[in-house]
């Protein structure tokens, strides 16, 4: 792997920034799977509170954990903290704030904090930068957390670090504890479908864009736009939330109406993500130089904050 590309991914990210933390960080285990089990004590995933308060939770295999959730969490606080712990060191610092003596095991569920998979991954990736180990954000769609459901693929996000020893990137989900056959900390990569050949398959008519659901119930070609802008960006070191979109995304009957010319881009872009080390350079050169595919629009920046206007 070159220098450059591990240096890349050694730094951090207004998202993945450790710096107020990192002495923190430095303390916290250093064996993988001790720190995802930690990190698992500190949340609440928005999908199990929102299942702790359905008529019938037992369904369920954790129903007494549910059960739980549903009477110990405030009903006063927020259903979902996505909105507001953008970075990790917001949701350290929320951790923090809930109970002063930081990241502890066993942590009472009326401290925790409400994350999903994108706000786990850029927590575990921060503190991966901070002991020194080259980490990145991954966006695409998993299975294996919803088996029951079929050949169905459900958005996600992952981290891969890499790891020295084996010269390799290792696949890291530390959003649960899915009681899954493989090791979560080292999944193997046909377990994770990359959405860069997701994106193809479904453009070239090898797979169906209806296999993929985003936020539970969305599916559809737009919605795949969105896991690859999001899996793009966090390759850049930039790991925009679920809010974040490219400005030409911004309703779904703009995507509808790209061109022919621009949707070819998506493929060139996902031709270029199959391999993002050995296409390192040019992903790197898209990405400063693109306004198509850099720009972004959020909930409070819209197309009009981005007009070009010139000053005389």
């Amino acid at each position: 792997m070159k220098k450059e590309i591990l240096d890349f991914y050694l730094k951090t990210s207004v998202y993945t920034n450790y710096l107020p933390y990192e002495e923190y960080y430095n303390s916290l285990p250093d064996d993988l799977k001790e720190l995802t089990n930690l990190l698992h004590h500190q949340v609440i995933h928005r999908s199990e509170l929102i299942r702790s308060y359905l008529d019938s939770p037992s369904k369920y295999d954790n129903k007494a954990e549910l059960q739980k959730i549903k009477y110990e969490y405030p009903w006063y606080r927020n259903r979902c903290d996505d909105d507001i712990l953008l970075t990790a060191p917001a949701i350290t610092a929320e951790l923090f704030r809930q109970d002063p003596r930081g990241f502890v095991l066993g942590r009472e569920i009326k401290d925790k904090v409400v994350i999903t998979c994108r706000y786990v991954s850029v927590l575990l990736a921060s503190i991966l930068k901070a002991k020194g180990i080259p980490a990145r954000c991954r966006s695409g769609y998993a299975s294996y957390f919803l088996k029951e459901r079929g050949n169905t693929y459900y958005d996600h996000w992952i981290v891969q670090y890499y790891s020295a020893s084996k010269k390799k990137w290792v696949n890291v989900d530390s959003d649960n504890d899915y009681k899954t056959e493989f090791d979560q900390c080292d999944i193997p990569n046909n377990e994770f479908k990359w959405i860069a050949q997701v994106w193809l398959d479904v453009r070239n008519g090898k797979d169906d864009h209806k296999n993929y659901i985003h936020a539970s119930h969305l599916n559809g070609l737009d919605n795949l736009a969105y896991a690859l802008f999001f899996d793009f960006h966090a390759l850049m070191n930039d790991e925009i939330s679920y809010l974040f979109f490219p400005t030409m995304m911004d309703e779904k009957s703009e995507f509808f109406n790209l061109s022919e010319e621009n949707l070819q881009k998506l493929d060139h872009l996902a031709t270029l993500m199959l391999d993002p080390d050995e296409n390192f350079d040019e992903l790197r050169y898209l990405f400063r130089n693109d306004k198509f595919l850099r720009i972004i629009n959020t909930p409070l920046l819209g197309d009009h904050d981005h007009l070009e206007l010139e000053i005389n």
